[in-house]
C-alpha cells in the first residue's frame, strides 16, 4: 500500500463514523491520521509500530491500525463500520457534491441506500423538496451519478501500472519463457483501464493457473483467449496465447487500435497483409522492429500506436522524437506547509534535488483558496523571504518563486498587479465555480489568459479521472489564446487528473504553445507524478523541445523573464 492508501482508509472510517453519529473528538482524530499519514515521507510498509508513533500527532491507537493495515490490508474497526452501512452508503461517499449531511438526510428521509437508488429518486424529482437540494443541486448529482456508473469497473493506469509488470514478471518465471508483454491498452499507456492486457508466446499456461498467479474464470476453449483475476484484488487481467514464432506479430497487432492496424497491414505494405484472420507467414519469425522494416517505418513506439493517420504522417516525413523522463530538469508545481502541502518548503526543495532535479518552482495557493490556507499577501512575501534564504544555503539549486493563482468568476486572478510582479512565474487554475456553460467556462479561461502575468494555465478543465468531468471548454479557443499570449499550458501529471488531456497536445504544438509537465506535488511522494505526465506527454508526441521544464534551470529563468 502506498501512504496515501493508508491514509484514505482513516477518512474513510472518519466518514463513516460521522454517517453514524459517532463521538466528534474520536472522528477528528481519524480525520487528523489522513492529514498526518498523507505527509509522512517513509513509507508505512517499511514502517515498525515503534516507527510511526515517532511521527508527530500519532498515538498507540492509530500506530496499532496501521500495523492493522500492514500485515493484510484491512482495519477491524473500518470493516465493522462497513459491516453495519450498507454497501451502497459507502460507494455513495466516493460521489462528489454529496458531503456526509446530504447522504445522511436521503438515508434517513428518503431511505436511499444505493447509487441506483439515488440516480431513480433524481428521475422521479424526489431530492426538490428536501432541505439543502432543490433542482439545480438535484441536476448536478443526477450529472454525478451518471458519471458514476460509466465509471464503474474502471482503473486508472498508475493503480494498475506496478501490479502488471509485477505479473508480467512472475508468469515469465513460471512458465520460463522470454515471450511474455503486456498488450493492448496497457501498452498503449492509457489513463483508464478496464483490464490488464498480456500475450504470451505458448499455448500451454496452465502452470499459471496451478501456482495461483492468476483466478480462471473464463475460457472457451475455441480462442486463445483467457479472462482472469488477480488472486488478492480480483484485477482483471485478460490473457492472449500465440505460436511463438508469430509472438512479434501478434505483439504488435493486439498492441495497436485496429485503425493503426488497418494503416499499417493495409496501407503500408507494397503488398497488403490478411492481419484479421491467420497468421501470415510472411511475417514468421519477426519481431515489431523486422515488421516495420519490412514496410518501410522505423520503430513505432507502443503509446503513439493509437495516434490518428500517425503511419502516413511518419511516411510523410514526420520524426517522432518522444520526450523521455530523463529529460525533465526541474519541478514546477508543488506545494509546501505555507498552503496545503505536507512537507515544509525546505524539505520538498532538498527532496527534489535529491531526486536530481536542478530547481523547483514552488507553487503554493493563493489567498482565495480559503480551503487550502492560500497566501494572504504578508505571508506571500515572508514565504519569498525564506525563498531567498534556502537559495544561498542550497546554491546551485534554484527554487523560483511561484505561486498558484486562482482563477476567479471573471476571469481575473486573486491578486493585484503589485503582487504578481513580485513572483518569477504564475500557474492560474480554477478550484471553484465549476459549474459554467462553455461558452463561459471558455472566456473565463481566456481572460485569465490575457492577464500579463500568467505564465503557466493549470489544469484546463479540472477534470478528476473515474470521479469528476471536466468543465466543458472550447479547446481550440483556449490553445489559441495561450498562442496568442505566450502562455504555457500544464499537463498536470497527478495520475487522476492528467489535464491537458494527451489528445490535445498535437494541436498545441502545431500552434507553437509550450507544455508543462507538473506534479502538482503536495508531498515528496508527490513528486513522482512526473512520471505519469511524461507517459501523457508521450501519448501526445511531445518532444524535449516543447517541454519547459526540460530547460535548465538558467534557461527557464530566461524563459520567464521574457514574460514578464
Amino acid at each position: 500500500m502506498t501512504n496515501k492508501e493508508y491514509a484514505n482508509q482513516f477518512q474513510t472510517l472518519a466518514k463513516l463514523m460521522e454517517l453514524n453519529g459517532e463521538n466528534s473528538y474520536r472522528i477528528k482524530s481519524y480525520s487528523n491520521a489522513y492529514r498526518i499519514l498523507r505527509g509522512v515521507t517513509e513509507a508505512l510498509d517499511d514502517m515498525s509500530l515503534a516507527e510511526v508513533k515517532q511521527v508527530k500527532g500519532i498515538g498507540d491507537a492509530i500506530g496499532q491500525k496501521v500495523m492493522e493495515l500492514q500485515k493484510d490490508g484491512k482495519m477491524k474497526l473500518l470493516e465493522d463500520y462497513k459491516a453495519t452501512t450498507p454497501t451502497g452508503i459507502v460507494q455513495l461517499l466516493g460521489i462528489k457534491g454529496l458531503g456526509i449531511k446530504k447522504i445522511k438526510l436521503l438515508w434517513e428521509e428518503l431511505e436511499i441506500q444505493s447509487p441506483g437508488e439515488l440516480l431513480y429518486a433524481c428521475n422521479e424529482n424526489r431530492l426538490v423538496s428536501l432541505k439543502g437540494f432543490g433542482i439545480k443541486t438535484q441536476a448536478t448529482i443526477k450529472k454525478q451519478l451518471e458519471y458514476f456508473f460509466q465509471s464503474i469497473d474502471k482503473f486508472h493506469f498508475a493503480k494498475l501500472e506496478e501490479e502488471a509488470e509485477n505479473l508480467v514478471l512472475d508468469i515469465q518465471e513460471t512458465l520460463d519463457t522470454e515471450l511474455v508483454s503486456l498488450t493492448g491498452k496497457i501498452r498503449r499507456l492509457e489513463p483508464i483501464l478496464e483490464a490488464i492486457a498480456i500475450l504470451i508466446g505458448q499455448h500451454d499456461i496452465q502452470a499459471i493457473f496451478d501456482e495461483n498467479i492468476l483466478v480462471l474464470d473464463k475460457h472457451d476453449g475455441t480462442t486463445p483467449v483467457y479472462h482472469c483475476k488477480t488472486p488478492d484484488q480480483g484485477i482483471p487481467v485478460i490473457l492472449c496465447t500465440s505460436d511463438a514464432d508469430f509472438f512479434g506479430y501478434n505483439l504488435l497487432r493486439t498492441t495497436g487500435t485496429e485503425s493503426f492496424n488497418k494503416d499499417l497491414f493495409e496501407t503500408a505494405f507494397d503488398t497488403p497483409i490478411d492481419w484479421r484472420h491467420n497468421n501470415p507467414q510472411e511475417l514468421k519469425d519477426m519481431d515489431e522492429q523486422a515488421i516495420f522494416a519490412a514496410a518501410g517505418l522505423p520503430f513505432i513506439a507502443p503509446e503513439i500506436r493509437d495516434v490518428s493517420k500517425i503511419i502516413f504522417k511518419i511516411k510523410g516525413g514526420f520524426v517522432p522524437e518522444l520526450i523521455q523522463e530523463q529529460d525533465i530538469k526541474g519541478i514546477l508545481h508543488a506545494h509546501s506547509t505555507w498552503s496545503d502541502g505536507a512537507n515544509t518548503l525546505e524539505q520538498m526543495a532538498t527532496y527534489v534535488q535529491e531526486q536530481g532535479y536542478t530547481y523547483l518552482g514552488i507553487t503554493d495557493h493563493s489567498k482565495s483558496a480559503f480551503y487550502a490556507n492560500g497566501l494572504q499577501v504578508e505571508r506571500v512575501l515572508a514565504q519569498m523571504e525564506e525563498i531567498d534564504a534556502l537559495n544561498e544555503k542550497l546554491a546551485p539549486f534554484k527554487i523560483f518563486k511561484g505561486i498558484e493563482s486562482d482563477i476567479l468568476y471573471d476571469g481575473s486572478l486573486d491578486y493585484d498587479h503589485t503582487i504578481l510582479e513580485k513572483f518569477d512565474f504564475v500557474i492560474a487554475s480554477i478550484h471553484s465555480t465549476l459549474r459554467m456553460d462553455k461558452d463561459r467556462a471558455t472566456q473565463r479561461l481566456i481572460t485569465a489568459i490575457k492577464n500579463p502575468y500568467t505564465t503557466i494555465l493549470g489544469h484546463p478543465t479540472g477534470r478528476i479521472l473515474l470521479s469528476r468531468e471536466g468543465y466543458p471548454i472550447d479547446h481550440k479557443a483556449v490553445i489559441d489564446a495561450c498562442a496568442a499570449h505566450r502562455v504555457i499550458i500544464e499537463i498536470n501529471a497527478n495520475p487522476l487528473r492528467l489535464d491537458l488531456d494527451h489528445t490535445w497536445i498535437p494541436y498545441a504544438l502545431e500552434q507553437g504553445v509550450k507544455i508543462a509537465i507538473n506534479p502538482d506535488a503536495h508531498s515528496l511522494e508527490g513528486v513522482h507524478d512526473v512520471h505519469f505526465g511524461v507517459l501523457a506527454a508521450r501519448k501526445g508526441l511531445l518532444n524535449k523541445e516543447m517541454c519547459v521544464n526540460s530547460l535548465s534551470a538558467s534557461d527557464f529563468e530566461a524563459l520567464i523573464s521574457t514574460k514578464k
